[in-house]
Parts: C-alpha cells; sequence; structure tokens
C-alpha cells in the first residue's frame, strides 16, 4: 500500500511542477519528483521507470549546475 500512495505522492509533484514559474523552484520540485519516482520504479521493479527518472534527476541537476556558474 505504501507503494501506492509514494506512486500518487510522486504523481502530484510532477503534475505541481508546471506551475512553478521560478526555474530555481521547477528544478527542485523535479529533482524531488524524480527521486520519488526512482524509489517508486524500484519497489516495483521497474527499470524504465527508474531510468527514466535518473535521467530527469540527472538533467535537473546539470541545469541548477550550470545556472549557480559551477565548472562543468
Amino acid at each position: 500500500m505504501i507503494t501506492e500512495y509514494l506512486g500518487w505522492a510522486a504523481t502530484a509533484v510532477f503534475v505541481g511542477s508546471y506551475f512553478c514559474t521560478q526555474p530555481r523552484i521547477l528544478r527542485g520540485v523535479q529533482m524531488t519528483g524524480a527521486l520519488m519516482w526512482v524509489v517508486y520504479g524500484i519497489l516495483i521493479s521497474a527499470s524504465p521507470v527508474i531510468v527514466a527518472n535518473v535521467l530527469v534527476f540527472g538533467a535537473a541537476a546539470w541545469t541548477v549546475r550550470r545556472a549557480h556558474g559551477s565548472p562543468s
């Protein structure tokens, strides 16, 4: 049952990200949602969910790092 709640919570975070107007907050919400989906994917043994959201997390983290002027 906790797995189902996590999936719904991840869905809510994902949908909520569309209402973010500040890029910094958007990236944080995207990263949070992606981590939630990764955990969900692990719990249900779904490799595509895991890989897709590791990529989303990485892209959001890279964007945050680039925005802060950190060297690549």
